[in-house]
């Protein structure tokens, strides 16, 4: 097997569908000798900002030194984005290696009837390549809410962190932002300690506090009174939080909340003995960069990507539209998903459109870009339907003028197609 035949064996298993619980991914590891067990981890659910918050922990403790594994979604141009190893993609023949293992354990379920999804084998993959690599910690990004997710069949981690809480996949976590809360809670387990991104919902905190408080969790959050934000541009942002200075490459104020409670993640490993000075948590903040989280690709004309697709995600895009591009001509290029509250994300961000793309990701769940552009009709008056999402951007790219700024957003699948024309453009 090799590592193209790797990725389409691990993408055939998405026939399989999302099936929450831990049945399987333990039956799965116990046949692999429980890899997930000899791990260190860094446990991160939430709904948004949770890729950005495990990124910035990652980088931290590779800067002081540690062997580290970062397991993270969704990829945006590269598959192997989604396992890491001290800042690195998992190399092609290591990860054909790890599957090709995980294959034979599957295989050996298969035959008593069990059937293994894709982000099972995926998170077994990882654990196999994580104990091959003897990883010092291992951070560990939550797929799919928390408590039935795959990630979830690890042992009480070192901490667990909770990054902000909203409203998504409401048909298999719940309609409310208190039960949503209660399954991403499912990763807190007994004598561990929590930390939580700071500005959580009335309802969500409530819920975090209750669930360590039932599992005797100490429960750390953010002290923003210590946080002191300094320039802002849309390379970045500067910023003191408790005596520690650092330069966060990732753009938007709620990255900086992203990023004190990585900071707290690395503090909270103290009473393991593991101090990190206030350089080093500097030095990884400031290398942590991801591709499609309002992302500045070109800066002129502007070129923004943003894969973010809930009303989460569309709050931080206006708020950094209103702080550095309010009075910018922008000429946004979308597309959704059909299953996502498309709706609540295009009456935030696209009345900040003067032109309007709609364009279709090539997957099977994304809304026609007809449908899009209908919808996004009630925002922005000026909408197109183009349903080729490289054609869209380069209709986009045609009436930019160098003064104009082009917001690309909506989708990680439509960031994935995007990202490498959008960077010669």
């Amino acid at each position: 097997m090799n590592c193209t035949q790797a990725i389409e064996y691990i993408h055939s298993l998405e026939k399989f569908g999302i099936k929450p619980g831990l049945e399987r991914i333990k039956a799965l590891c116990e046949l692999l000798g429980n890899p997930q067990d000899k791990l260190k981890v860094i446990h991160v659910a939430g709904t948004n900002g949770k890729g950005s918050t495990s990124t910035m922990i990652s980088n931290i403790l590779i800067k002081n030194g540690f062997k580290t594994g970062l397991y993270i979604s969704p990829y945006v141009t590269d598959f192997r984005e989604r396992i890491q190893f001290n800042g690195n993609m998992i190399e092609h023949s290591e990860l054909a290696e790890c599957v090709e293992k995980v294959k034979a354990a599957i295989d050996i379920l298969l035959e008593k009837g069990e059937q293994t999804t894709e982000f099972e084998a995926l998170t077994a993959t990882a654990f196999v390549y994580f104990e091959k690599k003897k990883c010092d910690f291992v951070v560990l990004e939550v797929g799919l809410g928390g408590r039935f997710d795959a990630t979830n069949v690890i042992k009480a981690p070192f901490v667990s962190v909770i990054a902000s809480i909203s409203l998504d996949h409401m048909a298999v976590l719940g309609d409310t932002v208190e039960k949503i809360a209660a399954e991403k809670c499912g990763i807190i387990k007994f004598g561990a300690e929590t930390v939580t991104y700071p500005f959580q919902q009335k309802d969500a905190m409530k819920v975090i506090e209750d669930t360590c408080s039932m599992r005797c969790n100490s429960l750390r959050i953010p002290d923003v009174s210590k946080l002191h934000i300094g320039e802002e541009s849309i390379e970045g942002t500067k910023a003191e939080y408790d005596g520690i200075d650092f330069l966060l490459p990732l753009a938007g104020k709620h990255m900086i909340y992203n990023a004190i409670t990585a900071i707290e993640a690395v503090r909270s490993l103290s009473r393991f003995g593991v101090n990190v000075d206030k350089d080093i948590i500097s030095s990884g903040i400031a290398s942590s960069v991801m591709p499609a989280r309002m992302e500045l690709i070109k800066k002129k004309p502007v070129i923004i990507l943003d894969g973010g697709h809930n009303e989460g995600c569309a709050d931080a895009l206006a708020g950094y539209i209103r702080k550095h591009l309010s009075n910018k001509r922008i000429i946004m290029v979308s597309s959704m998903m059909a299953d996502k509250d498309y709706l609540s994300y295009l009456k935030i961000v696209a009345p900040f459109a003067s032109v309007f793309v709609a364009t279709k990701a090539d997957v099977p769940r994304a809304l026609s870009s007809d449908e899009l552009c209908k919808s996004a009709k009630c925002f922005c008056a000026d909408c197109y339907s183009i349903s080729d999402p490289v054609k869209a951007v380069q209709a986009a790219g045609n009436i930019t003028e160098k003064d104009d700024v082009m917001i690309v957003c909506g989708s990680f699948y439509l960031a994935g197609e995007v990202r490498d024309g959008l960077l010669n453009f």
